[in-house]
């Protein structure tokens, strides 16, 4: 229905009698609409990852799942206008979770770096990507996906890497900065 609805004008009504299913067995099985739709994101989020196995850097994941949008533009487009912001994020954040800290972990291989650290580490740059895709999202999707991630790579050449030496240096130097401080 997403295909050619927005959100905000599908309903439980609507789905069970596309579905040809009764009310009490929509209600057996999610809450409400927003829990049906967090579902299925899950579903096609399983769905894009398993396609991400065989991709062998951080920018071919990217460029399969903005590849991914464009080629479902509307059905994009209708989620992303019947979100809040922070069910967005939250969505986003928690989706992207192990796939960026994997990335992290590799190449922070051979360092000694504490878990923190590489959580840190991960959640930074996964803000970065996160920002890069909701700006994506603003501008209809219009960016070429392909060429807009060969650019963030050069800025982002060696970054992650970086960072990890930066954390085990601190480490072996024993100088790491509480967390109130920073």
């Amino acid at each position: 229905m997403l295909e050619t609805t927005p959100f905000s004008k599908i309903t439980v009504s609507g789905i069970i009698e596309k579905c040809g299913i009764s009310r009490n067995t929509f209600y057996y099985h999610f809450h409400d609409i927003y829990d049906l739709l967090e579902a299925w994101l899950y579903k096609e989020e399983s769905h894009c990852l398993k396609k991400a196995v065989h991709c062998d850097s951080w920018q071919d994941v990217f460029k399969a799942i903005l590849q991914d949008a464009t080629e479902n533009k509307t059905v994009v487009r209708h989620i992303f206008d019947a979100l809040s912001r922070e069910r967005l994020e939250r969505y986003v954040f928690e989706s992207t979770d192990e796939s960026m800290y994997k990335i992290v972990c590799r190449e922070a291989e051979g360092l000694d770096i504490d878990e923190e650290d590489l959580r840190y580490i991960t959640d930074f740059f996964r803000y970065a990507c996160l920002g890069f895709f909701l700006q994506f999202l603003w501008s209809n999707m219009s960016l070429d996906a392909d060429a807009a991630i060969d650019r963030l790579s050069i800025l982002f050449d060696g970054s992650i890497r970086k960072a990890a030496e930066n954390a085990a240096e601190c480490k072996r130097r024993q100088t790491k900065p509480a967390i109130g401080a920073i």
